[in-house]
């Protein structure tokens, strides 16, 4: 099979016909033997190295396929061990907690009386959250042993596919009912149990049929242009050999037809035209090294050694996830110095995607969080001044390992270690960190929320309106409006709740109220509360829980005050058609202290809450500040540990807790939710309506905790949810209220987005019974359909999610990367144009290229946003005729100098206008207009336009694109662009799957483009020209040699040496230039990133560099050649020792001529030319003693040996090789002087930083050498230097 694959190659093919065609005794050369060793040692050597990757893969593979689970035999009724490689599709299989899945299954039998399990995805996609799988519907089979002998269904699904996120079938029971089959219903292999103690499955996909293996591609091979570059050169070499090979027929039958009375033997018999036809195909198996079959085999070598020292590059590894870069594709390294236009996501990518919540707007009202933000500044000085000391580099928890957790399971018999392979001392240096890292997105900076001292004001307004009358009092809308918005936050998410004490899936029990339902009501009741006057509706047991004991506290408070009643005496509070009162100085509420109809029991209830009121005054003297700080106190003996899917999910949960609306526990049905002043109440979970790109938003509909009534909570991107809220309705006053409120959230949404800040609105929409009993039908119809599902939900969801109630907002801080601006100012430098695409805000994205220096202040700003096609089109030529008229002709066609002084311009495009500007129609504007800008900022583009715009730069204007980012929306962007790089950030791992290189910092881009990427095009540019040099020199000594003998196609050497020269004598000193050539060190081009783009001006291989290369080895050849002829004319040597001079100065001059080439000499480069002279001489010295009949007809026993003693040998050697070479001497000397490099100028630097570097590298090495890392070099010369000092 390995023959079979390595014969699709040309190369290949053209070798095995010229070994085939030495077999002709008509047309043969050399011995048959001797042609086939070419192709078989490059045979060797690839299936040597292909046999080495397999073994590798096998021995893993063998100890994934021996794991054991419990498959169900049917012969003898239970559950038995067997090996993974033995399930099968069809079969039962038996997981317990925290053992690995081994294929994919159908979830049939949940231990949960719910049928719910929890699944941990991070093997599969980097996500350490855990996921829910439900049960399929229609299963009785939950609580009470599964029996999977009398198992009456039928299951038909979609065939094997790599689609992660899509799964499609049904099951048929014995009836003949049909239930659909969906992805919530599918365990993936891989995965790993979590919070279950038994689940049971049915094979649906096993082996290399699951998911998980089919979206296993490997490596990723692409083409680099080098390459396609090589492949045109090897035809001009094909047309150099056939011309050769064509002069050589036409010679000999010139020659034959002039012979008159030969004194040697010659066949007459033939006719000359015959004769030269003969001699062609001859001449093509003598000169058949000028097709360079090595070179393939050794470009592969030259690409793994470039891709090892790019791996163990210090400076690339992250210590904190204790991850290094990964190099998916092999074979395009040199691509890497050539990139052009940079496209970049923004959040994950240029920023951390920690998110933090910074500020938020209620009913149209900022609460700027003061000193939530000065908490932020300490943060970040404090992680600063910690980054500052630490010094030494270490090994920190390996990023595989965050799944291995604490967790409320009674057995675990495959731990992850399994399929991650990490040692047992790994682990148990671990063990001491599990519980710090068991939840994702959960850092102290986001846990750590400072309320707004106003918002607190208002929320214990709540508890005890009599104290805060003198002050401004919210009205009962507003309230409103808090509580909806605080509560939204709390519910409207996917976290997973747990605490040390309790599993995941387990909704904390309740403890006892401390007043009843009707004191409930009767307080509510009293204000005259809309929201909560329909409490009679409900049922008590849907009220339950204890509030602790700052819940006690605020709900024992005085409750007296009461509001003048509503305009309208409705449920809903949310409407502002339904309550006039609004906080401004025209709209006032007033404190009303009677409460007409009310009666004794209102009489009775003021007196007893005036006695706590005042009990509890006396206690807490210090106002709401102190009871926030009290209440987070109080929550240190109780810890919840939150899992989100997102860091924004995580930071909205944790600053609703910071207000003490606290998520405490989640079930498939109900959420446990702490209230201020009311203590902990169970929401009736209905519906989730998860987050989707298209609709950019999500969804929970639940049945409210105090009205009783459908509610929908949505939160989403501020462009969505803007448009979706509801028109203004009803009374004029009520018109004025929402509008107001409208148009101050966009006035703080617009101040967020220039802040930098991401934004998220919040919304809710009240449903009527019967509008919901309508939806519910329609959705229950969409989730069971077996085709259509996905449209049909998303059609759904749509429905639902209109005429919104705007809530408010909030402000997430998502602070920048380290260096990020740094690395953009330098790859700017470099030449490379960055791009950001971004599905932001605008003013978001703006300031963030603010931060980064993307944008800088004397930067023109260009700003397209249209309303139609028509328009952007004339947008788009006054703009071009705008930068037409204001760029300086100095700065170039880009418009900037590496100053940066030079003013620039940078569009900004919004996705709309980006949409009708991708168009056939304006593309061309489009195009020079962005290609005459520094920068283009592309905002609220979807996946698909990032990988439209990459593509319309890649092929409209033929340059090396680059594409960046971490998440699932990147993903068609980093395929489309020539180089694709993902983050292995925040959001999974499908970037990096997708990838060709796998970073973990965007700062590590300017070392792996100005020095790696540099450094693997010269030295491969190089190598190839080399190789085509001596190839080339070498093939003309034999060339040269038919115009002395009659073009026969005979040589003057023996074919061993003639075979081996080029395959074993000189092979290695490339090889060697390849991997560790430096033509300038790290330090320089780091500080000088201009050489990354003059590198690409002056361009190492292209044609004209190849054919003087080809010319210089003319030269050389005539020389090598005509020197010894003329030396040794006259004498009485033989053709062998006439050949042997000229073998011995050619393999100097190539030898030399590497010498003379490469830009760094080391020992290692002395000992491998010591050896490639040594093997030649050794081998044709005992060539020459031992070998009689090796090379029929010529004898070579004696040749090399009475050559070598004479010094006539030696004087042919030294002046061959000195004139051979003086004129690239000369050049080189020329050069030098006049372009003198800013390596030579950098030289001292790099000498004394040297022996700090080598400490540095000692350091990593030991400080991994216990957890069998693979070690960095001290020598790699692929590192770069640094003055960072080393703590013992």
């Amino acid at each position: 099979m390995n023959l079979f694959q390595q014969f699709h190659r040309a190369a290949n093919l053209y070798f095995l016909f010229l070994a085939l065609l030495n077999w002709v005794p008509a047309v043969e050369a050399f011995q048959k033997e001797i042609t086939m060793i070419p192709l078989v040692v490059v045979l060797a050597v690839i299936a040597i190295k292909d046999a080495l990757e397999d073994y590798r893969r096998y021995l893993f593979d063998k100890k994934v396929n021996n794991n054991v689970a419990r498959v169900f035999c049917g012969k003898q009724k239970s559950y038995n061990d067997q090996c993974w490689k033995d399930v099968r599709v069809g079969d039962f299989v038996h997981l317990s907690c925290n053992e690995i899945i081994p294929a994919d299954m159908l979830l049939l039998y949940s231990s949960d009386s719910r049928g719910v399990c929890y699944i941990e995805t991070a093997n599969l996609d980097g996500e350490t959250n855990l996921k829910q799988r439900q049960v399929v519907s229609d299963l009785p089979l939950q609580g009470e042993e599964f029996t999977p002998d009398g198992f009456p269904c039928r299951i038909e699904c979609e065939n094997p596919n790599n689609d992660l996120s899509r799964f499609r079938g049904y099951m048929e029971h014995s009836s003949g009912v049909r239930v659909g089959l969906h992805n919530s219903n599918l365990l993936l292999r891989s995965c790993t149990i979590r919070n279950t103690e038994t689940v049971v499955g049915i094979v649906v996909y096993a082996g290399h049929e699951t998911k998980a293996m089919m979206n296993n591609s490997g490596p990723r091979y692409k083409r680099s242009q080098l390459e396609k570059r090589l492949n045109t050169d090897i035809l001009w070499c094909v047309v150099l050999l056939l011309i050769m090979c064509l002069t050589s027929a036409v010679g000999h039958g010139l020659w034959l037809n002039n012979l008159k009375e030969p004194v040697f033997g010659v066949d007459t018999d033939t006719s000359p035209a015959l004769a030269g036809f003969y001699v062609f195909w001859t001449m093509i198996i003598v000169l058949q090294v000028l097709i360079p079959i090595s070179l393939y085999v050794s470009i592969e070598i030259v690409k793994l050694g470039q891709i090892y020292f790019i791996h163990n590059d210090v400076d690339l590894y992250n210590e904190q996830l204790d991850s290094r870069i990964q190099c998916r594709a092999l074979n395009i390294t040199e691509d890497l110095g050539q990139i052009q236009y940079l496209f970049s996501d923004k959040t994950g990518t240029l920023t951390e995607n920690k998110m933090v919540f910074c500020r938020c707007s209620i009913y149209g009202v900022e609460y700027p969080h003061v000193e939530n933000a000065r908490r932020l500044e300490v943060y970040e000085a404090e992680k600063n001044e910690a980054a500052d000391h630490s010094v030494t580099l270490r090994s920190g928890c390996s990023a595989k390992s965050r799944s291995c957790r604490s967790l409320s399971c009674n057995r675990s018999s495959v731990s992850l270690h399994t399929l991650t392979a990490e040692s047992e001392e790994e682990d148990e240096q671990l063990s001491n960190q599990i519980q710090a890292r068991t939840s994702a997105f959960c850092s102290r900076m986001a846990k750590e929320v400072v309320p707004d001292p106003e918002l607190v004001r208002k929320l214990n307004w709540f508890s005890s309106p009599l104290k805060e009358a003198s002050s401004g009092t919210p009205s009962s809308l507003e309230l409103a409006y808090i509580t909806d918005f605080f509560l939204a936050l709390t519910i409207c998410n996917s976290v997973v709740v747990s605490s040390p004490s309790q599993p995941r899936h387990v909704v904390p029990e309740a403890r006892t109220p401390l007043k009843s339902l009707e004191e409930i009501k009767l307080m509510f009741q009293r204000f005259s509360f809309s929201p909560f006057s329909a409490l009679s509706t409900f049922s008590p047991p849907q009220i339950r829980g204890s509030p602790r004991n700052f819940t006690s506290r605020l709900f024992t408070r005085g409750k007296t005050g009461s509001f003048s009643p509503s305009t309208n005496n409705a449920t809903d509070g949310s409407d502002p058609g339904r309550d006039g009162n609004m906080e401004t100085p025209k709209l006032r509420c007033k404190l009303d202290f009677s409460a007409p109809g009310e009666g004794g029991n209102a009489a009775q209830a003021e007196d007893h809450i005036k006695k706590d009121d005042n009990k509890d005054a006396k206690t807490s003297p210090e106002g709401p500040r102190q009871e926030v700080e009290e209440d987070s106190d109080s929550d240190v003996d109780d810890e919840l540990l939150y899992e989100a899917e997102s860091p924004d999910e995580a930071a909205l949960v944790h600053a609703a807790r910071a207000y003490r609306c606290t998520l405490r526990g989640r079930s498939a049905e109900s959420l446990l939710v702490d209230l201020p002043g009311i203590g902990s109440l169970a929401v009736q979970l209905l519906h989730i309506l998860p987050f989707d790109s298209n609709r950019k938003r999500m969804s929970v509909v639940v049945r409210h905790p105090l009205t009783g009534q459908v509610v929908v909570y949505t939160k989403g991107a501020d462009s969505v949810i803007m448009d979706l809220a509801e028109t203004s309705k009803g009374a004029e006053q009520a018109q004025e209220i929402y509008s107001h409120i409208k148009d101050q959230t966009q006035k703080h949404l617009d101040s967020y987005a220039r802040e930098g800040l991401r934004t998220l609105c919040i919304a809710k929409k009240v449903l009527e019974e019967e509008e919901y009993e309508v939806w519910l039908k329609r959705h229950l119809l969409a989730a069971s359909s077996i085709e259509n599902r996905e449209e049909l939900l998303l059609d759904s969801a749509q429905r639902l999610e209109t005429n919104l109630t705007l809530l408010g907002t909030t402000g997430i801080v998502d602070r920048l990367q380290e260096d990020v601006p740094e690395t953009i100012e330098a790859l700017q430098r470099a030449g490379i144009k960055v791009w950001v695409l971004t599905g932001d805000k605008q003013e978001t994205a703006i300031n963030i290229a603010y931060a980064c220096k993307l944008l800088r202040p004397n930067d023109q700003l260009l700003t397209a946003n249209c309303g139609s096609k028509d328009a952007c089109g004339a947008l788009l030529k006054q703009l071009k005729l705008e930068v037409k008229c204001g760029q300086d002709p100095a700065a170039g066609a880009h418009g900037e100098s590496s100053s940066g002084s030079v003013s620039s311009f940078i569009l900004v495009i919004d996705g709309q206008t980006l949409d009708w500007a991708l168009q056939d129609e304006l593309k061309s504007d489009f195009l020079e207009l962005s290609c005459r800008c520094k920068a283009v900022i592309c905002c609220r583009s979807t996946p698909l336009q990032k990988s439209e715009v990459v593509q319309l730069i890649r092929d409209q204007l033929s340059v090396m694109t680059l594409a960046v980012g971490d998440g699932a929306n990147d993903v068609s962007m980093i395929q489309m662009a020539d180089v694709g790089i993902g983050i292995s950030g925040q959001e999974g791992m499908q970037a990096v799957m997708s990838s060709d290189f796998a970073i973990s910092r965007f700062k590590h881009l300017s070392k792996l483009l100005l020095v790696h990427g540099h450094w693997c095009y010269s030295r491969l540019a190089n190598m190839i020209l080399y190789f085509f040099y001596k190839n080339v020199m070498y093939v003309n000594l034999l060339f040269w040699y038919q115009f002395v003998c009659g073009f026969s196609g005979s040589v003057m050497t023996n074919s061993w040496v003639l075979i081996l020269f080029n395959l074993i004598f000189t092979s290695a000193p490339p090889l060697i230039y390849g991997i560790l050539d430096q033509d300038m060190p790290a330090g320089t081009l780091k500080g000088v990133p201009e050489l990354y783009q003059a590198a690409q001006t002056y361009k190492i291989y292209v044609p004209h560099v190849f054919w003087i290369t080809v010319l210089d080895a003319f030269y050389q050849s005539l020389v090598c050649f005509f020197i010894p002829y003329f030396a040794l004319t006259g004498s009485d040597v033989g053709i062998l020792s006439f050949g042997s001079p000229i073998n011995a100065s050619a393999l100097f001059i190539i030898l030399l001529h590497q010498v003379l080439e490469s830009h760094t000499l080391t020992w290692i480069h002395g000992l491998v030319l010591l050896l490639s002279g040594g093997s030649y001489f050794g081998f044709v010295l005992l060539f020459s003693v031992s070998c009689v009949t090796c090379s029929p007809p010529t004898n070579p026993l004696g040749v090399e040996t009475l050559q070598m003693s004479q010094p006539l040998f030696y004087i042919i050697c030294a002046v061959t090789t000195f004139t051979a070479l003086l004129p690239r001497m000369l050049f080189r000397a020329v050069y030098s002087t006049i372009h003198r490099t800013a390596a030579l100028k950098s030289s001292h630097v790099e000498k004394v930083e040297s022996e700090n570097y080598r400490k540095r590298m000692q350091q990593w090495n030991l400080s991994h050498h216990r957890v069998n890392r693979l070690q960095v070099c001290a020598d790699n010369p692929g590192l770069e230097p640094s003055t960072a000092s080393v703590v013992s």
